[in-house]
């Protein structure tokens, strides 16, 4: 009965959210006609359909996303209409670009008339100076202090801490249980990862309450931005207000310390990284930019690390020859197999870019105020560049001389905006999933248990298993 609970609200909230769009459907159609047309008209726009002002597709596209039907949502439009074509979805109208020509003229930098900024709900959730909303000298300045927190080198001074945290938190929450759900375990095992060595934040009630407001504000993340009591976004912003008070207090007593001369020289974190930077002018970061900075930063680390292992878990228990072998401690098997999953299913599908002026690609016109979206399985899917993309096969990242063309396999981006916590992310994924392969056996309670975005994929019933400890 439980099981059949959890699934029956989100799909009770997605009916209020429908009366939500119908309404703003007609008072869109009223009021809005004029500013939706009067830009485009003479333009050689790309092939699709807005199907409805402001809402546009909006209802089918988040209706794949909640079937784990994205990917097919999108190779359908390009089936239909190529790989570029417009569409309008979270309120926003935009031409989604598929293959490694997009993939390169996103990613490529410079002044090609895109820029990094967000759809409404996005800005709304995740703030104006968030990490994928900065551009220019601000997110140079930024990008650099946590690149630089977070190179390889510097990763070497956390292991041990994580290995630490990883088998703390696993035996804390797994100690006498005989059945766990895998997508709540990896959520809290990978926030508290982020929040200790991101933050120095504690085990405690305060952290609890982070992750559980943190996950209602990454609901929010690709949500239709009608703000209002009973929709996933007005919840969002209500838990992201509760997320920045604790993240302002941790700032406080940080700064606090800072000025009394009482940090420990061994506890290092991005919080003193962050209020230690000036800019061109000499002057410091405001809080709302480190706020901001924040959540994007523990969304970028944390959740899609959660999804990778979560969906790795679930994998392992459908397939045997990878099992055995991640068993075996075979550390570089086992990151050629995350890499798979993530060509398969992503954590995170694709991005947003904002055009600044009016620009061409591809022989059409894209108008200036317009978003383009970016997804992955425009490549990752391509039988010309992945042969057999439907098989799992950790082997394609075997043999890294065959490599695959630049920007074909981009679960974390490319250019340079490239996912600056690669290798965090990695060092971690491989300690947790060693850790639990070494210890535990287990089996799926609900074999078939379907897929659903919240924008990311998760299991809808959070992966229950059986547990079976290992001598």
């Amino acid at each position: 009965m439980e099981v059949l609970t959890s699934l029956a609200e989100p799909f009770s909230v997605f009916k209020l959210e429908y009366i939500s769009i119908i309404l703003a459907t007609i008072i869109a159609v009223i009021g809005c006609f004029k500013f939706i047309v009067s830009p485009i008209l003479g333009k050689k726009l790309p092939p699709g359909s807005f199907v409805l002002p402001l809402i546009g597709e909006s209802v089918s596209f988040l209706r794949a996303q909640k079937q784990d039907r994205t990917p097919e949502w999108i190779l359908s439009r390009i089936k239909k209409y190529g790989p570029v074509f417009k569409t309008s979805i979270l309120g926003s109208r935009m031409v989604i670009m598929t293959g490694q020509a997009g993939n390169r003229f996103v990613f490529n930098g410079g002044d090609n008339g895109i820029s990094c900024n967000q759809p409404t709900s996005v800005v709304r959730v995740l703030g104006k100076n968030s990490l994928f909303e900065m551009s220019g000298s601000r997110h140079k300045l930024i990008r650099g202090a946590i690149t630089n927190f977070l190179k390889p080198e510097s990763i070497q001074r956390f292991v041990a801490k994580m290995h630490s945290l990883v088998q703390q938190q696993l035996f804390k929450e797994l100690h006498g249980k005989d059945s766990i759900k895998i997508a709540p375990l990896m959520k809290k095992i990978t926030f508290n990862v982020t929040c200790s060595i991101f933050f120095g934040l504690p085990d405690g009630k305060e952290k609890d309450e982070l992750l559980e407001d943190f996950t209602l504000t990454v609901k929010g993340v690709w949500g239709i931005p009608l703000d209002f009591p009973g929709t996933t976004f007005h919840r969002a912003i209500k838990a992201r207000s509760r997320v920045c008070n604790l993240l302002s207090n941790l700032i406080k007593i940080r700064r606090k310390q800072e000025e009394e001369g009482t940090v420990d020289p061994n506890d290092d974190n991005i919080i003193s990284s962050l209020l230690v930077l000036r800019d061109e002018n000499g002057q410091p970061l405001l809080e709302e930019e480190i706020l901001d900075v924040f959540l994007s930063l523990i969304m970028a680390s944390h959740d899609t690390t959660a999804i990778l292992l979560t969906l790795f878990i679930r994998h392992l228990s459908r397939d045997a020859e990878v099992s055995s072998k991640a068993c075996l401690k075979m550390m570089k098997y086992t990151w050629r197999a995350a890499q798979e999953l993530m060509r398969n299913n992503p954590p995170m599908l694709g991005s947003f870019r904002l055009v600044t002026k009016d620009i061409t690609f591809d022989g059409y016109n894209i108008p200036k105020g317009w978003q383009i979206f970016w997804v992955a399985p425009g490549t990752h899917l391509d039988s010309n560049i992945f042969e057999n993309p439907g098989k799992f096969d950790p082997s394609r990242f075997e043999n890294s001389s065959k490599a695959f063309p630049p920007y074909t396999y981009v679960p974390f981006g490319a250019g340079p905006r490239i996912c600056a916590g690669i290798e965090f992310a990695r060092v971690e994924a491989l300690l947790i999933i060693h850790h639990f392969v070494t210890k535990y056996n287990w089996t799926e309670m609900v074999p078939d248990e379907p897929i659903t975005r919240e924008p990311m994929p998760y299991p809808a019933m959070g992966l229950p298993v059986k547990l079976f400890p290992k001598n």
